[in-house]
């Protein structure tokens, strides 16, 4: 690939170059870094905003209108802020997956009856929290929770999370996926499944909704994939006789690299009709991903290029704790110099942080100007699964989120 087309794949409206400076939603990239301090996260109401109604739109044009749900996946990104507005469009509900997180949309505005809570290895405590919020939907995902529930909250409608022995992921990235020919710790298995429905009728409990999440991340390439994973899970469907929504996680991903085509969302939605349409079943998706990702810049400051042996290194003043996914997914965020004039030279750099962690790569091989006379660098894509996973590994865990309105 070329070098202009390098900087082409990412360009959009609200996240390109004008006049040589980058702009991130309407603003100059440098002066947020001016203003901000370093390192920081930026997120885009409007661009949120706007690939939650994309989803509306798919759904809505394949003739899934007034038969679909969104819950946002809170795991991707916590910020109050962040949260609070969404709750604000009104277009999407939450999925959780701890007591804190459900407390914590609740203080956002959320209502408990507007979260869908799904999680593992659940403790009495955590059991105990959860049955405090009248109206909160638990999808159990072990035969151990349903029985707990079941103690707790005898004849109530319940979810159960199955696992389809099939994966998902960006390109086949099998640490991207939830299920498959290893077994996961994430839902009941068709094996145990009959014994499931049996612990629920014990407590007079009401399966009314299927929920299965088989991996992040996929892409127009993964969606025959996607839909081998729903035609399987109708066996748990049927079998389950009282359901009435079917939650098939969330999973869609982005472009991360310049080969990298964005989700055909049409196709996605056209498969979902396909596979549900002819069914008396609400559809519900948790697109956390999605919604965020794409959404988010990390801006980050140059501490040194320097070149060792063949390699080129730039350095910047944060590490892979602060956003883990380039280390622990092998998804790399693309680094952008704050100005380019589209004709400068480019060369292969490793952009590395500043953790004493061989794992501590940002991106090997980007294409980069000469920086000698910038400061910064923006890495796209840190809008979810970043700010949410941060850690304070060598006591580098500072950073400070903002989010644009």
């Amino acid at each position: 690939m070329n070098q202009r087309d390098y900087y082409r794949w990412w360009q959009r409206a609200d996240l390109c170059y004008r006049q040589n400076q980058l702009f991130f939603a309407g603003r100059s990239v440098q002066r947020l870094a001016d203003q901000f301090g370093t390192p920081c996260f930026v997120y885009s109401a409007a661009r949120v905003r706007d690939n939650l109604q994309r989803l509306h739109i798919a759904l809505n044009r394949a003739g899934m209108a007034g038969r679909f749900t969104l819950h946002y996946a809170m795991k991707a990104n916590r910020f109050a802020p962040l949260l609070t507005m969404l709750k604000q469009t009104g277009l999407c509900g939450i999925d959780a997956c701890s007591p804190a997180e459900v407390e914590h949309a609740v203080s956002c505005g959320f209502t408990p009856e507007e979260i869908s809570f799904t999680a593992s290895s659940l403790s009495s405590r955590d059991l105990e929290v959860l049955a405090r919020y009248d109206g909160l939907f638990m999808n159990c995902d072990a035969i151990h929770a349903i029985r707990r529930w079941g103690e707790l909250k005898p004849g109530s409608n319940i979810g159960l999370r199955v696992n389809p022995a099939m994966g998902i992921g960006r390109a086949d990235n099998e640490k991207l996926q939830y299920a498959g020919e290893t077994t996961t710790k994430f839902g009941i298995y068709q094996q145990q499944f009959p014994e499931a429905l049996d612990t629920a009728k014990q407590y007079g409990l009401r399966v009314t909704k299927i929920h299965f999440h088989a991996g992040c991340g996929y892409l127009t390439p993964q969606l025959d994939q996607l839909e081998r994973i729903i035609t399987r899970c109708f066996t748990f469907i049927d079998a389950a006789e009282s359901v009435e929504r079917v939650n098939i996680g969330g999973g869609l991903g982005v472009p991360h690299l310049p080969d990298d085509e964005p989700l055909d969302l049409d196709q996605w939605a056209a498969m979902l009709q396909r596979r549900f349409g002819a069914r008396n079943l609400h559809l519900e998706v948790e697109p956390g991903d999605y919604i965020v990702k794409d959404a988010g810049l990390l801006l980050v400051e140059k501490t040194f290029a320097e070149q060792k042996r063949a390699t080129t290194f730039v350095g910047v003043d944060a590490g892979f704790n602060i956003a883990p996914e380039p280390a622990y997914y092998n998804l790399p965020f693309q680094p952008l110099p704050l100005r380019y004039d589209g004709d400068s030279a480019c060369e292969p750099v490793t952009v590395v942080g500043h953790i004493n962690e061989a794992l501590d790569v940002w991106y090997a091989g980007a294409l980069l100007p000469d920086l000698g006379n910038q400061g910064h660098l923006a890495l796209i894509n840190a809008g979810a699964y970043s700010a949410a996973m941060a850690s304070n590994h060598c006591m580098r865990g500072a950073f400070r989120e903002f989010l644009l309105m």
